[in-house]
């Protein structure tokens, strides 16, 4: 495929970040708007550039800066303009390796800069799976951060960190230890919860996998399937992700979550550690755990700090590399231009504005200085030792094995069979219901096979007697033994009436608390395109009171059930700042299809978090 210059004229709203600003190295796509400097090219050559959300307000920066300078001009009456749209690193990858749609995932990108290199040694190896020639090379990183375990200080100075070394070897053994906390003399901690992101959407989440897996098998190169394969590292690899409270496509959740309870006081029975990048920890301690500040928003650090362990076993840099695609679509010309721009952010005075976002430069010339301190958090003489990234095949092998050895889940998903349901949805013609039964179905092949996940309608008048607010059409059970009656289901459902959603929510909480399991993650996902409505209007605010303030007990409680709700707000007319509330109350996070048509994705990234 070849592409010609192309004329591209501003818009409104880049494919960028909300979080650009600071989000903790993981990866989420939003938007934001452009703050200028992304006007006509001209005749100028366009560098379309993929780049994850921690870097994308930064990218646009320079951007801005490098478009129309001396800087872009390539001579032979040749000049550069680059235009930096996000994508989340580990969904670029698999469209890469997959296929990439424009006309959903934006222009084919001449660069494409993951959070880290080891997203590029998957595209290739699944490309070469395919019998396709691999795309990505080597590549100089942009900027750096190290992967850390993030864990509240008590518990940190509890383990006598840093004075002892602590690594994963240590807390797979506190993973283990029926005492937990009580075996360092806190009972009132509870249990070892561990915060960790699903590795194939998360950059964090990716590099954790491989650390551990390096931990456990004694190595910090030459990572290889048969020490995959060794009883050892599995019964490793099932003894970490049994402390998981769950998962996820972005740090953000845990660290928004932390902040919250922080406030309430209860930050230290929430998550007890989270592997996420040495950025956010320096974000969440100067009180900005999501690195974004809304206009007018001031920072508040938390009454606990949180501190960067940096593993004994080694850590894995997030190098943000800069990488030009060898790819039938990138012309000479577009590799000219994205040289010149390469070149331009490399250069000292720009690679000192990386420190400004709580990064180490990737120019080696360039010193480490504020606010990589120790009164943040973290400390600039570590990692003392590195992590090799694993050969292409075994990183695969990784993520293959992850699959299985992850920790289980009970989920019982909610769907709105209301009225509005039967809207049409954006340019496709399908109605509402129809894309999310389409995409609820396909989410369900993101489970494991013995994970327990049951579906259950909402509406008014539902039921023999017409006056129910829910029917259970798939009771929670093994995915093996119930997914073909799931998606028979799905496929039946039509709109109806009322939309009863504290009712409903209220009710599916309570029978996941009397149905607990502690071996597994605990769940409930709700999608509805509606605002509460039933059959006995005007009590509405006492339900949602009422609703919220049982969801807090039990997940405040030092002996909590922790039962998740992630909502999902579906469309225009979903009320997202009451479906938010009801997430932050069960340390959950809600996600926003307010854009029918990005059902898909949505439910994917929610999907991915058991």
């Amino acid at each position: 495929m070849t592409r010609r210059r192309r004329t591209v004229a501003l818009i409104a709203a880049l494919a960028l970040v909300a979080t650009a600003a600071c989000s903790g190295g993981d990866d989420e796509d939003a938007s934001v708007k452009d703050d200028g400097g992304f006007g006509d090219p001209g005749d100028c050559i366009v560098v379309d550039l993929a780049v994850s959300s921690e870097k994308a307000s930064l990218m646009t920066e320079l951007a801005g800066e490098f478009n129309g300078s001396d800087a872009a001009d390539l001579g032979d009456g040749r000049c550069a303009f680059a235009y930096p749209r996000t994508k989340a690193s580990g969904l670029a990858a698999q469209r890469l390796s997959e296929g990439w749609d424009e006309s959903t995932d934006g222009p084919l990108p001449v660069v494409w800069s993951p959070a880290a290199s080891s997203w590029g040694a998957v595209v290739n190896q699944r490309l070469i799976a395919g019998g396709q020639e691999p795309i990505v090379g080597d590549a100089d990183p942009f900027m750096q951060t190290p992967l850390v375990i993030a864990m509240p200080e008590p518990m940190a100075d509890a383990l006598g960190y840093p004075d002892e070394p602590v690594g994963w070897a240590d807390l797979i053994r506190l993973a283990q230890d029926p005492q937990g906390w009580a075996a360092y003399g806190h009972p009132e901690w509870g249990p070892f919860r561990l915060g960790k992101t699903n590795p194939n959407f998360s950059t964090s989440g990716l590099s954790a996998l491989i650390a551990q897996t390096y931990a456990s098998a004694g190595k910090t190169e030459g990572l290889s399937s048969e020490d995959l394969a060794s009883a050892a590292v599995i019964d490793a690899a099932r003894a970490v992700e049994s402390a998981v409270v769950h998962y996820g496509d972005t740090t953000l959740t845990f660290l928004n979550n932390w902040y919250r309870t922080d406030q309430r006081g209860t930050s230290l029975t929430y998550v007890s550690a989270a592997a996420v990048e040495e950025k956010s920890v320096i974000d969440y301690n100067r009180g900005n755990p999501d690195g974004n500040l809304d206009p007018g928003e001031r920072p508040e650090a938390p009454e606990i700090p949180l501190v960067a362990i940096y593993p004994e076993e080694g850590s894995i840099y997030s190098d943000n590399p800069y990488i030009i695609l060898d790819a039938e679509w990138v012309t000479d010309d577009e590799r000219d231009a994205a040289e010149a721009f390469e070149d331009f952010v490399q250069t000292p005075e720009n690679q000192r504005k990386v420190l400004e976002y709580g990064f180490r430069p990737g120019n080696p010339d360039v010193a480490i200085g504020e606010p990589i301190v120790a009164d943040l958090g973290v400390d600039a003489t570590e990692p003392a030792t590195l992590l090799e990234v694993p050969e292409p095949q075994v990183m695969v092998d990784l993520l293959d094995d992850w699959a299985e050895q992850r920790k289980g889940a009970r989920v019982t998903i909610v769907l709105d069979v209301s009225g509005s349901m039967g809207d049409t949805a954006g340019t496709s013609g399908d109605s509402k219901l129809e894309l999310a039964v389409e995409a609820a179905k396909e989410a369900l092949d993101q489970f494991k096979a013995d994970d327990l996940v049951g579906l259950r309608i909402f509406t008014t008048g539902l039921g023999p007697d017409e006056d129910g607010s829910w029917l259970d059409l798939a009771a929670v059970e093994p995915l093996a033994a119930n997914k073909e009656e799931l998606r028979r289901e799905l496929d039946e459902q039509y709109p109806r009436a009322g939309t009863p959603l504290y009712e409903v929510i209220q009710a599916t909480y309570d029978e996941a608390l009397a149905d607990y399991d502690p071996l597994l993650i605990n769940a409930i996902v709700v999608l509805t395109d509606g605002v509460n409505e039933d059959l006995d209007p005007g009590d509405d605010d006492r339900q949602l009171e009422d609703l919220v303030s049982s969801i807090t007990r039990n997940s405040s409680s030092e002996l909590a059930k922790p039962i998740r709700i992630f909502p999902i707000a579906y469309g225009s007319g979903a009320d997202t700042d009451v479906l938010e509330r009801i997430a932050e109350a069960s340390n959950a996070t809600a996600y926003d299809a307010t854009d029918p048509e990005s059902i898909d994705s949505v439910f994917a990234a929610v999907i991915s978090n058991f």
